[in-house]
């Protein structure tokens, strides 16, 4: 659960920062673009929020299911609390861009440049939502890719003899 979860949050907001927004940008007229972007990810708001509840619930069973090794291991405790923190800033930063991707919608008649990118004469509350989504919507993948590293790195940590590089022989 922990692993999918994270796998669909991370997938699904790289590629609406890339492809769903870059291609709404492509579209002739300037109110289909915010409205072709805003209706995308009105379709996929519900799978990631399910995503998010999933690699929550998976990360709690983790925890709960290594309690021993985490009281026994303080590297792999640190990388447990790191990686909270971490989730806990990746669903911050979602929940933040859903609220302006509403505020987006509600102006989309006025219409933008690109998904993130305001028209010249866009009024200051579709600019301000815009000029912060377009920050914001790269903080999502950019937290969740840690969070892909910190999970192998607590994989990692799994093994017996410290690492990959013991299996290898490199150690």
């Amino acid at each position: 659960m922990h692993d999918v979860g994270l796998a669909a949050w991370f997938g699904g907001s790289l590629m609406g920062a890339v492809g769903l927004n870059g291609a709404a940008s492509l579209a002739d007229d300037p109110k289909e673009r915010l409205s072709l972007s805003s209706a995308g990810w009105a379709r996929w708001a519900p799978v990631q929020v399910t995503a998010i509840v999933v690699h929550g619930i998976g990360g709690v069973g983790l925890i709960l299911g290594n309690k021993t090794r985490l009281a026994g291991q303080p590297e792999a405790r640190h990388n447990t609390v790191i990686k909270s923190v971490v989730t806990g800033l990746a669903a911050a930063a979602s929940v933040y861009a859903g609220v302006l991707g509403a505020q987006i919608w509600r102006h989309s008649d006025e219409g933008g440049d690109g998904a993130t990118e305001p028209t010249e004469g866009a009024s200051t509350a579709l600019a301000s939502a815009q000029t912060q989504q377009r920050i914001v919507q790269w903080v999502i993948p950019a937290l969740t890719g840690v969070l892909v590293i910190l999970g192998a790195q607590q994989g990692e940590q799994q093994r017996p003899a410290a690492g990959l590089l013991h299996s290898i022989g490199l150690r």
